[in-house]
């Protein structure tokens, strides 16, 4: 886990040094090195690429999709620890849809983590003058839909190969971002395609990580390890783009992580 988080960090990076390049055509690369990954691993395992439920895999890979695109626009005009600090809400959003969506119980204490989360957000984005109440508004419709997406993919655990799950994340994306792509395209040049081919190969690899510790160790403990991706965020983003933050910032994120993680914690108990 600590190697998928420290990957996933330096994807984050990749994306950053491209503000030129629009948010879909990033996503428009990734998605299509995912998608022969994806493709050429289901066909070694003689797994058929389409699956049981197709349309819940459609509305993952749509809700996916949403979010990734807000998610990168926020990526490429905050800083690096404020959007990673935004998109750990998305534990949250996938509790509170689960309600809705597979009918999953939520303890009283659990809306008190809630709100501690969520008062951490308005911390940072009242303390620091960098994040305007567009970028606060972007980066929480981002983890809503991937609180959807999340669901989704829990309501299809037991019909549905995992492989196939993620396949259908580029299979939908694609034509979405290609379609988007059309209208804003921004011609790559010189270092722009191996950043490009770098964020594709580098997200391959983060969830090659992140699926072997999910495999390897108990849920609970490898789940909460995952936060220590705010401390690349925040050596990465001062190494790489000088980022620094006032006390009340930090005070921000601190209480944001402390909601998720208690929340995550109690639900693993």
């Amino acid at each position: 886990m600590l190697v998928a988080t420290f990957t996933f960090g330096l994807m984050n990076v990749l994306v950053k040094l491209l503000p030129h390049i629009p948010a879909v055509e990033i996503i428009l690369f990734r998605s299509i090195v995912s998608f022969v990954v994806s493709f050429a691993f289901l066909k070694a395992q003689k797994v058929s690429v389409w699956g049981n439920d197709k349309f819940t895999l459609i509305l993952r890979g749509a809700t996916g999709a949403i979010a990734l695109i807000l998610f990168f626009k926020l990526l490429q005009t905050v800083p690096l620890a404020t959007a990673s600090t935004i998109a750990y809400l998305a534990p949250i959003f996938t509790t509170v849809l689960g309600i809705f969506l597979v009918k999953e119980k939520v303890r009283s204490i659990q809306w008190l983590f809630f709100a501690i989360s969520f008062c951490g957000v308005l911390v940072i984005q009242g303390f620091d003058t960098r994040i305007s109440l567009w970028h606060l508004l972007l980066g929480v419709s981002s983890t809503f839909f991937m609180g959807l997406a999340y669901n989704f993919i829990r309501k299809m655990k037991q019909t549905e190969h995992p492989l196939v799950i993620i396949y259908y994340f580029p299979l939908v994306t694609i034509p979405i971002v290609g379609v988007m792509s059309i209208f804003s395209w921004v011609q790559p040049e010189g270092w722009d395609w191996l950043i490009l081919i770098g964020v594709g190969i580098l997200t391959q690899i983060a969830q090659f990580f992140m699926t072997k510790s999910f495999q390897s160790e108990a849920l609970s403990k490898v789940s909460i390890v995952n936060y220590t991706g705010i401390i690349y965020a925040l050596i990465f983003g001062f190494v790489f783009f000088k980022e620094t933050f006032n006390l009340m910032t930090y005070v921000g994120m601190g209480l944001a992580l402390t909601g998720v993680i208690l929340n995550v914690t109690l639900k693993k108990k």
